[in-house]
């Protein structure tokens, strides 16, 4: 791997030397300096780049494709395609001469894991058709700029990267983690130095104005508008390029402290390798992002911790580095799989496997990095044990389950004993003759998705 003059990864390779980044960090920080030093800005006059049809196409495609609830105006994900083919001229000539005005945020609030609600502004498709033209722009500008070690909301890199870094540091010897939570982040980007920042990089007041115009729109709750003063709509396509503009600079001050990091959007672990560099860390990194940053930590949730007790991004490290799943994130697989797998629901067997893979399917390709041979295991015997009570509830009577267990070549008298059982259906689930006639064979025949088969796969 090697690195640019500009202090650029020529190659973007997970497993990255500390001392290597430290390098990268002070080349790019420097760059930065002297770029402010001379009064030269990033770039200019990238609106022209922003409205181009080329740009606002690529961006109603990926609106639409991102799906999504309507705006304050009503307007639907599925309208914008005709809209756009009638309207672009004039957005884009609004967007040109300055003269485009946001529209109000409409707030949703949707449950968190843990408890409590994340409140969510839903822009109009419009506005977020315009932000992710801008997004897209900016993030070519911004993108070179950024850490080595930060991941989120980043081209070509995510969740698994900052995974494999982590487990590095650790590897090396850096037994002791930093954890810091940040207190409704999004809620509490402060506005000024975040146009102040932008302002170091960009000359365009058309786009800042704009962009100025978006941190200021109204959030609109129960039928009333509130102007807001801080933060940024989580939920915004262009907030995630605006967190990491906030938090490069955090970056900057911990890779000139020498410190290894990790920073996944704003879930951020120092690792360092005794219990007294953790308390010393700590302080001056809160201190840091409280009065420097003027962003809030939520001092309940922040910790130091040893790796097996962290839980990163639904993950937690043995002292070797090696990743393992966390029990958190197995509970609320398991608490998804018994809301899908309810004897109650009226659809059929075939549909509720269908449903049922997409959910393993996708858990298990962001889970893959972990070592969970023998914990999928007994997941997939689980799982299996809670299908087999779904498809007995879906008999009905004695003589509907007696005829299934017979079709499914399984004695008689072992057949008539579970039919007639009075045992629950989770009891009756594991009987022999349930065990014998809805068998692996028989589920892999219905298509199921076998986790432990397929994580297998993944690993050779």
């Amino acid at each position: 791997m090697k690195l640019s003059q500009k202090g650029e990864w020529t190659n973007r390779v997970p497993m990255l030397d500390g001392v290597a980044v430290s390098y990268a960090e002070q080349s790019r920080v420097d760059e930065y300096s002297a770029g402010l030093e001379k009064g030269k800005p990033l770039a200019t006059d990238l609106m022209a780049e922003i409205a181009s049809l080329p740009n606002l196409e690529k961006a109603c495609r990926r609106v639409i494709s991102n799906g999504g609830s309507a705006g304050v105006d009503g307007m639907t994900v599925k309208e914008l395609g005709k809209w756009f083919s009638l309207n672009w001229r004039g957005l884009q000539e609004s967007l040109l001469s300055g003269a485009y005005r946001p529209q109000g945020v409409r707030e949703v609030e949707i449950p968190k894991p843990k408890g409590g609600v994340r409140k969510l502004g839903i822009p109009t498709v419009i506005d977020r058709l315009v932000q992710q033209a801008i997004g897209q722009v900016l993030s070519q500008v911004y993108d070179k700029s950024f850490s080595p070690t930060s991941y989120g909301f980043r081209q070509g890199r995510g969740a698994h990267d900052a995974l494999k870094q982590l487990s590095h540091y650790i590897s090396r010897g850096k037994s002791y983690v930093v954890d810091i939570d940040m207190a409704k982040f999004f809620d509490e980007v402060n506005h000024e130095r975040l146009m102040s920042r932008l302002s170091h990089w960009l000359k365009d007041r058309v786009l800042m104005k704009l962009i100025h115009g978006y941190l200021r729109t109204g959030i609109m709750a129960g039928g009333l508008t509130e102007q807001r003063t801080k933060g940024t709509p989580q939920g915004s396509p262009l907030s995630p390029l605006l967190s990491n503009i906030v938090l490069d600079e955090l970056d900057m001050e911990l890779s000139l402290r020498g410190h290894h990091y990790v920073r996944y959007a704003d879930d951020i672990v120092i690792v360092v390798g005794s219990q007294q560099a953790a308390e010393r860390v700590q302080k001056s990194i809160v201190d840091f992002i409280e009065n420097t940053l003027r962003l809030k930590v939520n001092y309940r949730k922040s910790r130091i911790c040893r790796p097996l007790e962290l839980n990163y991004l639904g993950h937690r490290f043995t002292i070797n580095g090696e990743i393992l799943l966390s029990e958190e994130s197995e509970k609320r697989l398991k608490d998804k799989i018994r809301q899908c797998t309810k004897r109650n629901r009226g659809v059929s067997f075939e549909t509720l496997i269908k449903e049922l893979n997409l959910k393993l399917r996708g858990w298990l390709n962001y889970f893959k990095l972990a070592s969970m041979k023998s914990r999928l295991k007994m997941l997939d015997g689980w799982i299996r044990r809670r299908l087999r009570c779904f498809r007995l509830k879906q008999c009905k009577r004695t003589k509907g389950m007696l005829r299934l267990l017979i079709k499914l070549d399984v004695p008689k008298k072992r057949a008539f004993t579970t039919a007639t059982s009075r045992k629950g259906w989770w009891r009756k689930a594991s009987t022999p003759a349930c065990c014998e006639g809805l068998n692996k064979e028989w589920f892999d025949n219905q298509g199921l998705f076998n986790l432990s088969k397929v994580y297998e796969s993944l690993q050779t």
